[in-house]
């Protein structure tokens, strides 16, 4: 599956962690359904919810509000008792 891209880690989604809440970037066509069906069947996990927001693009041309933006990123919480291997993308 060509869905998830990688796992983010900055400052705010270590804290998330504390949470017990993972945070990817997924292709910008994606849906929240197929994303959460493959999370469940790859990791073995049920998934509680999912928030997703897409991530402002560069501007093109003379006029900045133009934006085209490349990917998605998802906030994914597990159900208590389930948890999401981090993995390094290269």
């Amino acid at each position: 599956m060509n869905g998830i891209k990688n796992q983010v880690l900055t400052e705010k989604t270590i804290r998330l962690l504390r949470n017990n809440q993972y945070t990817s970037d997924v292709g910008p066509g994606s849906s929240k359904t197929e994303i959460k069906n493959w999370i469940e069947r790859f990791f073995s996990v049920r998934v509680k919810s999912m928030n997703s927001h897409r991530l402002p693009g560069e501007g093109r041309g003379r006029r900045l509000t133009e934006t085209a933006s490349n990917c998605k990123r998802m906030i994914i919480t597990p159900q208590p008792g389930y948890s999401i291997p981090l993995f390094l993308s290269e």
